[in-house]
């Protein structure tokens, strides 16, 4: 099957998990994930259960921003829970 253009064009909207996990505390890690992308600038959608948190929860972002993303996420993790608190206390 041949690639149109349109095909070609798509390619990098395909969204691809940057992040899942069945843990106590997984609606909560990918909701502050999916925060963090947002305010990066970084497109990403929550995927998961609201009724059963026990299922799997996961954040994407298309494949074209995957390495961007990957590389937010590290510096939030590296920067640690201070830096986001001082991060929001500068918004507020």
């Amino acid at each position: 099957m041949a690639q149109g253009p349109d095909r070609d064009e798509n390619a990098g909207q395909e969204m691809v998990t940057l992040f899942s996990s069945s843990n106590v505390d997984a609606e909560l890690e990918t909701n502050n994930i999916h925060a963090i992308l947002q305010a990066s600038g970084i497109p990403s959608m929550v995927v998961g259960p609201s009724v059963i948190p026990s299922l799997e929860f996961q954040v994407q972002v298309p494949r074209a921003n995957l390495e961007e993303a990957e590389k937010v996420i590290a510096e939030a993790q590296a920067a640690g829970p201070e830096a986001a608190a001082e991060a929001e206390a500068a918004t507020e």
